[in-house]
């Protein structure tokens, strides 16, 4: 819950805390304590070294358990080091080999490489075990968009989502609501933010307020007026954020992006940039990287073109950002950036070959 951001709090993390004192007190020299102390180390602090120590002493007795390895592999994906990663998610996988969440995390490891046939077939191996999983189905359709913008393969599996399994919108909805934008389609729009859970709005671990989203709508149906409204609603949800937990630099990117919404420039800037250097690619290799990327569009929408193709260039090169040739293309975002033959040479660079 802290992690990802859906509770990011100190109560939470004292909730944490406190279940790890309990653990410890009952069990000190298990290694099921020491995994669990690892995975906290890991959630809480982002203390890779530590955590990785942890997973040594737990490894001793428990020499099959195969949340080690998969622990090993988010640590060394977090440090920017892929290909290691996706060994050890494997090495999860041969102790697991029917475990559904550990092949999504290969797949989902292929897909930061940007390596999109091991994604897609990654996925097909995770959907031979759960056909019905209706995740897998848009995420595996979701691969056809970032490869090639092709929006038709997650289209339709939306459309049989939506008649076959409504009861399960709310988990695909992120997608939706990103494929309606990328199709300008204000009607589609509308109906996946209908369906969209409270706290749902959301990029990884980058919570943003269901207003965002609202506001995002408005504004693609041209309506400018409520746009701004649910705009301020959203910063005056983030500022409360912030200002509790002012080194927290999701918050600080969601708040800056949405002040480059209101056309807040100044604001946008100095919360952007300060997210980058609070949470750097060399502190998470996958949380920084989407960090690069949300300031690229804070400085497209503020008018620095310069400083937007700068950063949309870094964040195109790193591993775990959503850069991709179908987000380019479609996703309006980028549109103050259409016309610069620069950012025509990026989405080119990226195109399927």
């Amino acid at each position: 819950m802290y992690f990802l951001g859906f509770d990011h709090t100190d109560v939470r993390l004292k909730l944490a805390e406190t279940a790890i004192h309990s653990v410890r007190r009952l069990r000190p020299d298990s290694g099921e304590t020491h995994l669990t102390l690892g995975q906290h180390l890991y959630w809480a602090y982002q203390n890779y070294d530590r955590a990785r120590e942890e997973l040594t002493v737990a490894q001793r007795t428990l020499p099959n358990e195969s949340r080690i390895p998969l622990m090993a592999g988010y640590i060394d994906r977090r440090q920017g080091h892929w290909e290691k990663s996706l060994e050890e998610i494997k090495q999860a996988l041969e102790l697991d080999p029917r475990n559904f969440s550990i092949r999504q995390q290969v797949s989902l490891t292929y897909q930061g490489l940007r390596r999109y046939k091991e994604t897609a077939a990654a996925l097909d191996d995770v959907l031979a075990i759960t056909p019905k999983d209706v995740t897998s189905k848009v995420q595996r359709a979701w691969v056809d968009l970032q490869w090639r913008a092709d929006p038709k393969p997650l289209h339709m599996t939306i459309e049989t989502v939506l008649a076959q399994d409504p009861s399960a919108v709310p988990a695909i909805v992120i997608q939706w609501l990103e494929l309606a934008l990328s199709e300008r389609d204000p009607v589609a729009a509308e109906h996946a933010l209908a369906a969209m859970p409270i706290g749902g709005c959301r990029d990884e671990n980058i919570a943003f307020p269901n207003s965002w989203c609202q506001g995002l709508v408005a504004r693609l149906r041209g309506d400018e007026p409520a746009a701004r409204a649910a705009f301020a609603n959203a910063r005056k949800e983030l500022e409360q954020i912030v200002r509790e937990q002012p080194d927290y630099a999701a918050a600080l990117c969601a708040i800056g992006v949405v002040d480059a919404a209101l056309g807040n420039k100044q604001d946008a800037l100095r919360e952007g940039e300060r997210a980058v250097e609070l949470m750097p690619v060399g502190k998470s290799a996958i949380d920084g990287a989407m960090l690069v990327q949300y300031l690229a569009i804070i400085y497209a929408w503020t008018g620095d073109k310069d400083r937007a193709i700068e950063r949309l260039t870094e964040a195109m090169k790193l591993p775990g950002s959503h850069v991709t040739y179908g987000h380019l293309r479609l996703n309006p975002f980028w549109d103050p950036l259409r016309g610069d033959p620069r950012f025509k040479g990026i989405v080119a660079s990226l195109a399927p070959k």
